[in-house]
Parts: C-alpha cells; sequence; structure tokens
C-alpha cells in the first residue's frame, strides 16, 4: 500500500504530517511522491488566512475531480475534516500498548527533527480562527517530549525544531517552556543543538531568553508575533500583551544574547488601521533589531469577530503595507547578513551537494564556490563533503543578498 503527503501552512502541521508518516511507514506502507500511485493521499490543510484556505480547498476539490476512486484523508486546520476514527483505524495494528515501540515510530525523511510539544490555543485573539480546529492549549507531557526528542539525536539528528501552536503555554509538570528548553539543549549527544519556534512577548519569553543565553547549542534566533506597533491595533486584535512588553523583550534578548536575529509577523491592514498606525510600525521595525518578517495583509476569517468589525481596510492597500513592511526588513537583513562576512558560522547541513543549510541565526549558508552570481551555478569537486544532518564551522568569505558563503574550518 502506497501513501502520498502533502502539507500546507505551519511548522506544526509539518511536525504532524511526519510523525503520521513515519507511523505509517512502520506498519508497512510506502511513500510516494505521485498521486496517482497511491493508495490513499492524505492531505493536511491551512485555515490561518483566506489565502492559505483558498489553495487547500482548491487542491483538495482538484484531487477528487482527478481521483474520485481514491481515499483522500484532509487533515489539520481545514473544514470538513476526516473523522478520527477513520484514521485511527488504519493505526490500530500499531497501538497495542502505551508503551509499545511501535507507537515511538521517528520520522527520518528531513534534515531537521519536528518535535511537536503543544497543541491549542487558549487566547481569544479577535482574528484567529485557529482555537475553532485545535481547541484550548494542551501540553506534551514533559517526559515524553525529553524521550521523543533522545530518540531524535540517536537516530542522526542535530537540530530539533520544536514546535507547537502557542509555545508560550507550555505546562507540563509544572515545567515551562524554559525549564523544557533547557532540559532539551543538556540532553546527552555528540552535538546538538535546538531552535524554537514563534513566542509572544512577556515573562514565558523572557524567560527563555535567559536559558537561551546560559545554552549555547539553542539557536540564537527568536521570532516575535508583533501583529502592530499601535496599541490601540492590539487591544482590537485581543493580543495579550502591548507595545512597552515588545520593547522589554526585544531589549531584553538584544542585550542578553549580543548578535541575536530577530523575526517577527505584521498583520497590515487590520481593521481600523490609519495610516499612522501603518507607518509607526514600519518605523518601528526600522528602528529596532528585527531582520525577519513575515508581514501578510489583514484577512477576514468568517466566524471570528472581527470579521464583523467595522472600519475595513481595502485590500489593495492592505496588500501595498505588506509589501512596504517585507521591503523595509529586507534590506536590514541583508545588512545582518553581511556583518557575518570573516566570522564562523555554525550550520546542520540540509543540501550535502552544496555543504548548505541554516545558521543559528537562520541564515542559508553555502560552500564556497557553490555559486558566482545570481545567474550562474556550479559544484566543484569538493573532497570529504559533510553528510546531511552533520553540524559544520564555516568561515564566511561572500555574502550575496541575505545567503552566506564559506569555507568549513
Amino acid at each position: 500500500m502506497k501513501v502520498a503527503f502533502d502539507t500546507f501552512g505551519c511548522r506544526l502541521n509539518r511536525a504532524e504530517s511526519l510523525d503520521l508518516e513515519a507511523r505509517l511507514l512502520q506498519l508497512g506502507w510506502e511513500k510516494t511522491s505521485s498521486h496517482s500511485d497511491a493508495d490513499l493521499i492524505i492531505v493536511r490543510g491551512c485555515s490561518v488566512t483566506g489565502r492559505a484556505e483558498h489553495d487547500t480547498v482548491k487542491f483538495i476539490e482538484g484531487l477528487k475531480k482527478k481521483y474520485p476512486a481514491k481515499r483522500i484523508f484532509t487533515l489539520g486546520c481545514v473544514k470538513n475534516r476526516t473523522p478520527e476514527a477513520m484514521l485511527e483505524k488504519i493505526l490500530t495494528p500499531q497501538r497495542v500498548s502505551e508503551n509499545d515501540s511501535a507507537a515511538e515510530a521517528i520520522p527520518l525523511s528531513t534534515a531537521r527533527a519536528y518535535l511537536k510539544v503543544q497543541d491549542g490555543c487558549s487566547s481569544n485573539c479577535s482574528f484567529c480562527i485557529v482555537p475553532s480546529f485545535r481547541g484550548k492549549s494542551i501540553s506534551v507531557d514533559f517526559t515524553r517530549v525529553l524521550e521523543r526528542a533522545r530518540l531524535f539525536i540517536a537516530s542522526g539528528y542535530t537540530e530539533i525544531v520544536v514546535t507547537g501552536c502557542n509555545l508560550s503555554l507550555y505546562l507540563s509538570e509544572g515545567k515551562r517552556l524554559p525549564e523544557l528548553l533547557d532540559a532539551l539543549a543538556k540532553l546527552p549527544s555528540k552535538g546538538h543543538r535546538i531552535r524554537i519556534g514563534s513566542l509572544e512577548p512577556g515573562v514565558i519569553a523572557r524567560d527563555t531568553v535567559s536559558v537561551m543565553a546560559e545554552n549555547a547549542n539553542i539557536c540564537r534566533f527568536l521570532h516575535i508575533p508583533v501583529q502592530s506597533a499601535s496599541n490601540k491595533i492590539l487591544n482590537d486584535m485581543r493580543r495579550p500583551y502591548r507595545q512597552h512588553d515588545i520593547d522589554n523583550l526585544v531589549e531584553t534578548a538584544v542585550k542578553t544574547i549580543p548578535g541575536i536575529s530577530l523575526g517577527c509577523d505584521i498583520i497590515s491592514g487590520f481593521p481600523g488601521e490609519t495610516e499612522s498606525d501603518h507607518i509607526a510600525t514600519l518605523e518601528y521595525l526600522k528602528r529596532k533589531d528585527f531582520t525577519n518578517v513575515h508581514a501578510f495583509p489583514y484577512s477576514e476569517r468568517p466566524g471570528t469577530p472581527a470579521a464583523n468589525f467595522a472600519n475595513k481596510i481595502a485590500k489593495e492597500i492592505r496588500s501595498q503595507r505588506a509589501r512596504e513592511i517585507s521591503l523595509a526588513v529586507a534590506s536590514k537583513r541583508r545588512d545582518f547578513a553581511k556583518s557575518f562576512k570573516g566570522s564562523t558560522v555554525e550550520v546542520v547541513v540540509e543540501k550535502a551537494s552544496a555543504s548548505a543549510g541554516w545558521t543559528s541565526e537562520y541564515l542559508w549558508c553555502a560552500q564556497n564556490g557553490t555559486q558566482i552570481s545570481t545567474t550562474t551555478s556550479f559544484l566543484r569537486n569538493l573532497p570529504n563533503r559533510p553528510r546531511r544532518r552533520q553540524i559544520v564551522q564555516m568561515l564566511v568569505k561572500d555574502v550575496h543578498g541575505d545567503t552566506l558563503y564559506g569555507d568549513i574550518v
């Protein structure tokens, strides 16, 4: 029996798809990239924005039209999901007992391990539809998380990406996210590092920064869902923080971990956002140390309070504002990349052919000589090319855009 996977959206979706893939492979299924060859197609969808939902639904409808006789399961944040009982039916042979080793199937198809530690969200943001799909926050048992991380390390992974719907809400066995990250960083290995996802400003995030400072193998990258630099807009969004909380976290991170890379999410054109609000957000991002931004136009999600708010912004204005923000931070990201020239960076190899992968600061770095211009590329016959998943140190010799090129040292 063959199964094909298609995954939309966030790292959490990816982690869940990879975990399910590993369980099915252990049951004897064969993975295929061809829909026509598959006996089962599993689509994990995303509806966080209107565009994401449209793309997911269009993809699923296209599959059903093209392959009307095939079994197609729809999972994740999408309407009309496949009932859990149907999925469990194909997994039933695996569930012999709680401690059955078969339940510990480990995905082996990626360069980095995706470790799900939390799901759902107990917040009530006015624009967000995700809780209607994922429910209230639940955390994976602390002991269980550590055991799965050990299995990832034993399987050869050197980077573990900690994923969740809202990581700030993690709580198990009296351990919060900072304590969990500290324990993950201290797991015995020949060398591994931990990467964390998005963290809301607040006590948990500030305590996490302290743990990052104490553990050099926690990646020097912090992503903050800023959303807006206007307190009025943050209030209307029902976000659990205000501008001073963002400032506090940014200042703490930069002071505590020199050279840290900061990313953020921005929603442009939220109902009631004035031109002054937009400019305030734009100027704020220019002043602060953000070098990576996900700026996207506000998208009405039916069933959320914000979908009924007055003072809606025209869609073309939302898109224009998002583009302006993206362009402003893109230049800062290029400058940030240039600052690494002459420095040594740590890379977890994802593409062995180019000895390329992500640095701790979330910049792409490749072996010097694998590209000589934006239009011409070639691979040198490099001896002793590092293996996929291997951690290497690279001396940065050149920078093109926001991509680093260096030699392994």
